[in-house]
């Protein structure tokens, strides 16, 4: 049986982080870029103080510095780092740790724009498309079924944007992706997670998983 993985991002408050576990989250994730919800290593190690030794620790950069992504991942024991920005596969393959690299989804999204990454990933995270350049966390989705089918098979697939307890399972059910990654979509304001909606979001992955298997 396939089981969705899933992420909580955004994360800014230790009791949001040890409640997003007990309900069932494979990873964790905080922004250590600027953001509406960035925070810095010392509020990070607090969210992260609540990760049992098997769920994932993921940090979030927009085209950082080496060196501060090599201090993130020291102090705070960091998964993987995930690069939202414009980063070369060559900053990616020197990553100290594995790294998910974000890809904005448009109407023309051509996957074959990823070759040049492949072998220095070890995923790829598909987020929306925004004008402006906004680096995930707009709540807004893209279609999914018009990249169906045409995902890059040479590396696991995290699927976000626009994600929430509502559409999720459509959209497990319309990529089958390795993961699902949300943020705005489970908060009542941005970085404060509303506990309702991470259960209902993990809930409504989970349903999706079973009907998977039914079929």
């Amino acid at each position: 049986m396939h089981r969705t993985r899933i992420k909580i991002c955004g994360l800014t408050r230790p009791e949001d982080a040890a409640h997003a576990v007990s309900s069932g989250a494979d990873a964790l994730g905080v922004v250590l870029a600027p953001s509406k919800r960035q925070v810095n290593l010392d509020q990070a190690a607090k969210v992260f103080a609540e990760a049992p030794p098997l769920v994932a620790r993921i940090g979030v950069f927009v085209d950082a510095r080496a060196d501060d992504v090599w201090e993130a991942v020291a102090r705070l024991g960091l998964t993987a780092v995930q690069f939202h920005g414009d980063e070369a596969p060559e900053t990616c393959e020197a990553a100290p740790v594995p790294v998910i690299k974000a890809v904005r989804v448009g109407p023309d999204f051509d996957p074959t724009r990823l070759e040049p990454y492949r072998g220095s990933v070890a995923a790829l995270l598909l987020d929306t498309l925004v004008p402006g350049g906004a680096h995930g966390g707009t709540g807004l989705a893209f279609d999914w079924y018009d990249v169906s089918g045409r995902l890059p098979a040479w590396a696991p697939v995290l699927l976000a944007g626009g994600l929430g307890p509502a559409n999720v399972g459509e959209a497990v059910r319309a990529l089958s992706p390795f993961a699902v990654d949300v943020s705005s979509g489970v908060e009542s304001a941005p970085g404060i997670k509303d506990h309702q909606l991470i259960e209902d979001f993990v809930a409504a992955v989970r349903a999706a998983d079973q009907e998977a298997l039914d079929d």
